[in-house]
């Protein structure tokens, strides 16, 4: 029943909106249990050995085991497309990079893997059965994706090119942000994307990921979309939690 309803209340998402975000860790029964006390979130068998986040039967995130030790424990945003191919061609040629080509994902979609021109790594998703979120801009959902950058006026001429009308168009509503790296983070800090969970109240929830072994990265500050803290759970994953 929830997997039902998780179908029915996905949204059909235009080219460049974030449309997904899931995790790769090393343990996602450990992932389980603190992202299901810190959301609320409960759990389904999703592909492979992939688990769907659910909050109230509703697609909110995914959890995958990591492939490879040698790679990174981390969020990935992926963005909405409608053609994976020639998107991949339309990023390339604007300097971006494949990490993978597309590649079907059973049913559910065709997913690749990219850079931007800065290094950022970012997901497309072109959706089959899968649209994306059932839910989003709610506490314990996904309500921002802020591209951390050391050349902003490039991350905003390169996505600016690729996503126009997802982040200019005639009444968009963006959730994606750029800003420099040492706005928050060290300047050797590499470009990178960080996915923003909403919450109800910033300080109750810090406490929360503290107690089950994360930590903050950067404590909270005031920025242009909300009251933000950028954390990292118990396996080394980094997030935002925002406040609005």
């Amino acid at each position: 029943m929830a997997e039902n309803r998780a179908s029915t209340n996905e949204e059909t998402y235009g080219e460049g909106v974030p449309c997904w975000v899931d995790a790769q860790l090393p343990d996602v029964e450990a992932g389980k249990r603190f992202y299901g006390e810190l959301f609320g979130w409960t759990f389904q068998e999703a592909y492979g050995s992939a688990v769907w986040a659910l909050l109230d039967g509703d697609r909110v995130a995914a959890l995958a085991p990591k492939t490879d030790g040698r790679m990174p424990t981390v969020w990935t945003v992926s963005f909405a497309t409608p053609d994976a191919e020639a998107l991949a061609r339309r990023l390339t040629a604007a300097g971006g990079r494949l990490i993978t080509d597309p590649y079907p994902v059973g049913d559910l979609g065709t997913a690749a893997l990219a850079t931007d021109p800065g290094g950022a790594v970012f997901g497309l998703w072109q959706p089959g059965t899968h649209r994306g979120f059932g839910r989003r801009r709610a506490p314990g959902t996904f309500v921002w994706a802020e591209l951390y950058t050391r050349d902003t006026a490039a991350a905003n001429a390169f996505y600016g090119d690729l996503f126009h009308d997802a982040l200019f168009g005639s009444g968009a509503a963006p959730d994606f942000g750029r800003a420099d790296v040492t706005e928050v983070f060290p300047a050797e800090m590499p470009p990178h994307f960080v996915a923003h969970f909403g919450v109800a109240d910033l300080d109750d929830a810090l406490g929360t990921v503290r107690r089950l072994g994360g930590r903050v990265q950067a404590p909270p500050f005031t920025a242009s979309y909300g009251r933000v803290a950028v954390v990292t759970d118990n396996q080394g994953a980094s997030f935002a939690l925002l406040q609005r």
